[in-house]
């Protein structure tokens, strides 16, 4: 059948800020979606209030608003746009609520609005505890012994029936917040507050303790003639007790039986029928008693979800864009499969390769936060891998992480003694090391019994962390290191740097080794279906196999360095950029995108000509290069979009011969060399803060002496305010350097990189700005005025642009000193410029050779792409050519518009997240080191509405009564 014939219109809600439970996944949801229904013929209005977000650019949506996600904002935009539909299940956990928010008030009925993709029955039934524990009673499913409870009285009677360990899940919240596992009265009472508080519905569930149990989830489609696919099965390696979002996940299931799956399916599709998706996909998650084999159902989400994307990049089988196809109609058999082009959507995927997903977590922005994992959700973004078998795929997986410490290691003797017993101790609780330390218990000989009676981890993955430590032993014992013990070493996921380290010998000479005897990876296609059919769609990982699958090329081929996994400081921000830059080369080059990151759009399969799914380290991005040079001619590499991650292998691939287009390396140590910048300043004449340089507690001593406290301190080459400090005297400073050289000591082997000592600016006004340099002309994208007092990182403070409080001559002076750094630098493509200004004196702050995560915000404000532009300015454009293509406009932001709206750009910060050892919220208190997740937008045509929409949509709205604390700085004061 064709899509129905009485839907014209299609609403879309998207999901807001980055926050932890719900992050870029949505804006690849989103964005397939939008294209889908604007392809069919269809009008889409988008709501979403993330300006880095790609489907909020102009051209995936025919009307877009970038306003807050509430009832009373989605009212009025109904009444202005009178949708025919509304589709809330591509949006996460906000849309559906605002969905349900909206039903509720009545408006859809109101306005004639129909739900698609769930309908409120099915969302009710999902969402809404007990009405899900009746809907898997009926299926013949079995839940855990449970109870609801709508107050705390409720909750505290329910012990005589659950007892303790207890379990405690909201309704209708997203990422497990608000839920926990209470082992006492008091944390019973904690947590039930903190679950009714969270819940719209102000309910929680109240669980028999499952604690060790297996965890599964499977991803399943419906369509409105009953057809039901399974997409993807999902096995957790942590069990019960630690949220799936948190844990490290494979597909396919790896240690089911068959029986155990085939029972797990027919619930699966039992229960999606009974909740009444009929027309778009479903995640639901089971539980499996290792001893029994008893399944338990734990949830279900009625809408696209975190692990719909993960099953989408790991299958190639588009969940988001089949699910609004079959929103507006048509039915599964009808949707031709992307990949094959010639076998429809109703065909299962089949995996002949192994995905390892790898959580990222950000607790050193938290010190105080208690690291261990729970049932709420704690991790800001995800690696994912691919390859042959499991311990390939997990070793890729953990080098993607780009963290130090996230690896498996094999320097120094095996732990015995009383640190093996510490570390045998330690593994029984959950935290982001354990992993590691279980591959080093299993290394210093403990028994694998006694380690899964420890973690309750299944036996068969602790026997593959087994079977890595052996192999390591024979690449560390082999006399010499030949083909087949370097190529058993690759097939088990050693990177050239762990056998460097376990011969004692470099990376390089490793490779060269390694070259020189003909070990080297091919690229693998994933294809759906097992090689049953051919793939069109060149969607590659790394394989230490025998047949590459890398097609030749005529077209000379850019390489975009994504950004890898979402963490504090570098996020989907710099995703849009390497979005951006690929849609913007694709008509000349054949785009290839370098990433490893599931949630992003730029891992789409059809964002670029070619995407490789491979961490981003100086071995796999050299290995791609080599493979697509052997395709076809190589244009270069841009490096400079995806925040520090790429950036930091810019010199080391420059030093092997890769081309890096854009600003070069030794421009980017210029401006990250706080020597070298100096000198840029200098020759400027630019003023900035007195700053100096230290590698010892001495040489840091007499520099903050010199320089006068108080003092910034910070170390080099990092992104996000890391380990930066506000330092108000000499005790304080000891403290901070003795911190620094204990973490240099285990990291670099007692090298302290330098620190950056500076001297801090009181009662500043901060000021960011966006510009594009091509050598001979500058294109001034944007200056925003931080709102927050100097000392609080960017990208924690709020900002307006065009910037409220600068006079024309002060945004002239910014001009001036930007161009001026950017020659003097030499850049070629995006910089960022912080400056700030104290008493009509314009102070150079750092400069930054790259995408900012401004950049978005900027583009959405201004209408004018930047990362698009600069990646054309890499590729040889003139801001002059790129002002006659109408790619940038004549005018830029050094030009006052008084009729121009105002963008206010707020952070969206995670505290609720994180408790302390003893259960307290951690200190809320913003600093010179971010810790913000996301970022929201309030646009309109004054600064104070502007605002209060960007506290709207990031805080939920300024409270209307209650105490106010005003803090008035110098400046302002009449």
């Amino acid at each position: 059948m064709p899509r129905r014939d009485d839907i014209h219109s299609v609403l879309v809600i998207g999901s807001g800020p980055i926050v932890i439970g719900q992050a870029a996944e949505f804006d690849y949801s989103g964005t397939q979606a939008c294209r889908v229904l604007r392809a069919e013929g269809l009008r889409v209005i988008l709501v979403n209030s993330n300006p880095a977000t790609i489907m909020t650019d102009p051209e995936f949506a025919d009307a877009t608003y970038v306003e807050p996600i509430t009832t009373e904002v989605l009212t009025s935009i109904i009444a202005k746009e009178r949708p025919d539909a509304l589709l809330p299940t591509l949006g996460g956990q906000t849309a559906l609520n605002a969905a349900v928010a909206l039903a509720e008030a009545g408006v859809l009925d109101e306005y004639g609005v129909e739900l698609v993709g769930a309908n409120i029955a099915a969302i009710q039934k999902g969402e809404d505890r007990e009405q899900f524990k009746q809907v898997v009673e009926v299926c013949g499913g079995e839940s855990a012994r449970s109870v609801i409870a709508h107050s705390l009285d409720d909750a505290l009677a329910a012990v005589d029936v659950l007892g303790y360990p207890m379990v405690v899940r909201p309704s209708f919240t997203m990422g497990g917040l608000g839920s926990g596992i209470a082992y006492d009265e008091a944390d019973l009472r904690r947590i039930v507050g903190q679950g009714l508080h969270y819940s719209p519905s102000t309910e929680v569930l109240l669980e028999e303790s499952i604690l060790g149990w297996k965890e599964y989830e499977l991803e399943l489609m419906r369509d409105k003639h009953d057809n039901v696919v399974v997409v993807c099965s999902i096995e957790n390696v942590d069990p019960v007790g630690v949220h799936t979002g948190d844990s490290v996940t494979v597909a396919p299931a790896l240690t089911l039986t068959d029986r155990e799956y085939q029972r797990m399916r027919d619930i699966g599709i039992a229960v999606i029928r009974e909740v009444g998706v009929d027309t778009g996909g479903c995640n639901i998650q089971f539980a499996v008693d290792p001893e029994t084999g008893r399944i338990i159902v734990i949830e279900m989400n009625p809408r696209v979800s975190r692990s719909s994307a993960l099953a989408s990049k790991a299958t190639g089988f588009p969940i988001a864009k089949i699910a609004a196809r079959l929103a507006v109609g048509y039915t599964l058999d009808e949707i031709p499969n992307d990949i094959t082009g010639s076998t429809p959507a109703s065909f299962e995927p089949t995996l002949d390769y192994v995905v390892v997903k790898v959580p990222r977590f950000a607790f050193e922005k938290f010190p105080a936060a208690d690291p261990t994992l729970t049932t709420t959700m704690k991790s800001v973004g995800e690696a994912m891998a691919l390859g042959r078998n499991f311990t390939e795929a997990l070793g890729k997986a953990l080098r993607s992480l780009d963290k130090k410490g996230a690896t498996f290691h094999w320097d120094g003797e095996p732990a015995s003694g009383a640190e093996l017993d510490a570390l045998v101790e330690s593994i029984a609780r959950p935290t982001e090391r354990r992993l590691v330390d279980v591959q080093q218990v299993l290394r210093a000989g403990v028994p694998l019994e006694t380690v899964y009676q420890r973690t309750k981890i299944d036996p068969w993955f602790l026997d593959q962390l087994q079977l890595v430590n052996e192999v390591a032993a024979e690449v560390a014992a082999a006399p010499a290191l030949t083909r087949e013990v370097l190529a058993r070493a690759k097939r088990h996921g050693l990177s050239d740097a762990q056998v460097a380290v376990l011969r004692g010998s470099s990376e390089d000479s490793v490779r060269h080794t390694r070259w020189a005897l003909g070990v080297r990876p091919v690229y693998k296609t994933v294809d759906t279906c097992a090689a049953e059919f051919a793939a069109r769609t060149p969607y590659h990982y790394s394989a230490y196999d025998e047949e590459t699958e890398v097609a030749p090329r005529e077209r000379p081929a850019v390489l975009i360095l994504g950004s890898g996994p979402n963490r504090i400081g570098q996020g989907i921000e710099f995703d849009y950029s390497c979005v951006h830059a690929a849609l913007a080369l694709k008509g000349e080059f054949e785009t290839v995108m370098i990433n490893c990151n599931p949630e992003t759009v730029s891992t789409d399969y059809d964002t670029s000509n070619r995407l490789y799914f491979e961490p981003l380290t100086f071995e796999d991005v050299l290995e791609v290069y080599e493979a697509e040079r052997a395709a076809g001619p190589v244009a270069g590499l841009i490096v400079t979009l995806g925040g520090q991650t790429p950036l930091s292998l810019a010199q080391r691939l420059f030093d092997a011969g890769l081309p890096i287009l854009g600003t070069p390396p030794d421009a980017i140590d210029a401006a990250e060399d706080r020597g070298e910048f100096g000198q840029v300043l200098a020759a400027a004449g630019l003023p900035a803060p007195a700053f100096g340089t230290a590698t010892t507690l001495a040489q840091a001593r007499e520099t903050a002496a010199s320089i006068g406290f108080p003092v910034l301190v910070r170390p080099s080459y990092v992104l996000g305010g890391r380990g930066m400090e506000i330092v108000y005297d000499e005790t304080q400073l000891t403290e901070y350097v003795e911190r620094a050289l204990a973490d240099a000591t285990v990291s670099n082997r007692g090298v302290l990189p330098p620190l950056l000592i500076d001297r801090f600016l009181d009662d500043a006004i901060e000021i960011d700005v966006d510009a594009l340099y091509d050598g001979e002309e500058l294109y001034l994208g944007g200056v925003m005025e931080h709102i927050e007092e100097a000392g609080i990182h960017s990208g924690d403070s709020a900002c307006a642009l065009p910037p409220v409080t600068l006079s024309a001559t002060e945004l002239e002076r910014i001009r001036t000193s930007t161009e001026a750094i950017a020659r003097g630098v030499g850049v070629r493509g995006l910089l960022n410029i912080q400056f700030a200004l104290v008493s009509d004196v314009l102070y150079v702050l750092e400069a930054n050779p790259r995408a900012s995560r401004t950049a978005p915000f900027v583009s959405k404000a201004t209408g004018v792409s930047l990362a698009k532009a600069a990646a054309l300015i890499m590729v040889g454009r003139s801001i002059a050519e790129l002002r006659e293509a109408g790619v940038l406009p004549a005018e830029d932001a050094s030009v006052l518009d008084l009729a121009a709206p105002i963008a206010v750009k707020e952070a969206v910060l995670p505290f609720k997240r994180f408790r302390t050892l003893d259960g307290h919220a951690v200190d809320t208190v913003l600093g010179p080191e971010m810790r913000s997740t996301g970022e929201v937008m309030g646009f309109d045509v004054d600064f104070p509405t502007a605002f209060a929409k960007s506290q709207q949509a990031s805080f939920g709205g300024l409270p209307t009564s209650g105490t106010v604390f005003i803090s008035v700085a110098d400046r302002d004061k009449r």
